[in-house]
């Protein structure tokens, strides 16, 4: 990979970590599934208007939506809505990988290897540091609906693997047009059907700029330059070259949430979060082999085992809206 691929490698994981800082400033203007319907919103009109449709299947587009968009995006605003730090968010929802193996498995039939079991216990046991050191001082539902999100985003892989969409980048946006509808619906069961609409007529006040400031980095700096730079970057490596600077999200979601909003996490939440990179990392095979020799069972076939050297979640769209996986919001 050359220098400036590696730059733009970077400045990718970057947008999508500062994505969580957006979210968080967003939320102070708008209610959490209506923000999550904006974002999608955003998308989906010029979407329909000038994108080619991808030509999948509807249900795995629907699956994909559902899963990815509603199930992720909305329980993810949700939880830092109610309270979780978005730096710790960023790690938690990482999660969706081994969630990705595991449904994969239950519900495929794809085959699990010992290297896979043991990054699944080691994120695991990351989550619970993360949740006994939460307990102590906060409630753990916003923990809870954050690693809800992170099984939201499992499901949405599993849909985007079984459609294998010729064109990626035309399928992972078209799934804007799915969550919509539902996430205004919730919206309006949940938060009163008017909330949103006031709060956006509000954010165009001399207030309420930040608000739209934050949805246009959601929408556009967090989903379609992300999205497009991270695809051409897939088409020029493999994806185990590019795959391993997402892991530099959560590093720059904890970083960012660190300097800008005072989230100062603890020790023990710092260390369950690097067990869940590295359990992430390992079960996903970007470790040094010197560092996971042994852990491989003897003589598995990698045909369709979990993601394999894809990203964290596999072939989706990572916390931020950016397609993952083989495509890599």
């Amino acid at each position: 990979m050359t220098a400036r691929d590696r730059s733009l490698a970077v400045l990718v994981a970057v947008l999508w970590g500062l994505n969580f800082l957006a979210v968080r400033v967003g939320l102070d203007h708008f209610p959490p599934f209506f923000l999550a319907a904006l974002r999608y919103l955003v998308l989906a009109v010029p979407v329909v208007l000038f994108v080619p449709r991808p030509g999948v299947p509807l249900r795995w587009l629907l699956g994909y939506g559902l899963g990815f968009g509603v199930a992720q995006f909305g329980l993810l605003f949700l939880a830092i809505d109610q309270g979780m730090p978005s730096g710790l968010a960023s790690v938690v929802v990482q999660a969706s990988a081994p969630f990705t193996v595991l449904l994969g498995a239950l519900l495929l039939r794809e085959r699990v290897t010992g290297r896979q079991l043991v990054g699944i216990g080691i994120a695991v046991l990351g989550m619970a540091v993360i949740a006994v050191d939460r307990a102590r001082v906060a409630p753990l539902l916003p923990l809870t609906l954050t690693v809800l999100a992170a099984v939201g985003w499992a499901v949405g892989n599993l849909a985007s693997r079984q459609a294998r969409p010729r064109y990626p980048l035309r399928f992972a946006l078209w799934m804007a047009v799915v969550p919509p509808v539902p996430l205004l619906a919730l919206s309006a069961v949940k938060e009163g059907p008017g909330t949103g609409w006031r709060a956006l007529g509000e954010s165009f006040g001399p207030d309420g700029w930040p608000g739209l400031v934050a949805l246009v980095y959601i929408a556009l700096l967090g989903s379609v330059v992300g999205s497009g730079i991270w695809t051409a970057l897939l088409k020029r490596y493999p994806a185990g070259v590019v795959a391993p600077f997402s892991m530099l999200v959560p590093v720059v979601g904890i970083a960012g949430a660190w300097l800008a909003l005072d989230e100062t996490p603890t020790g023990w939440a710092l260390a369950g979060a690097a067990a869940v990179v590295a359990g992430v990392l390992l079960g996903t095979g970007w470790l040094p082999a010197f560092l996971r020799r042994g852990t491989d069972t003897a003589a598995a076939p990698r045909t369709r085992e979990g993601s394999g050297g894809l990203p964290p979640g596999g072939q989706a769209a990572g916390p931020t809206g950016a397609s993952q996986g083989t495509q890599r919001s």
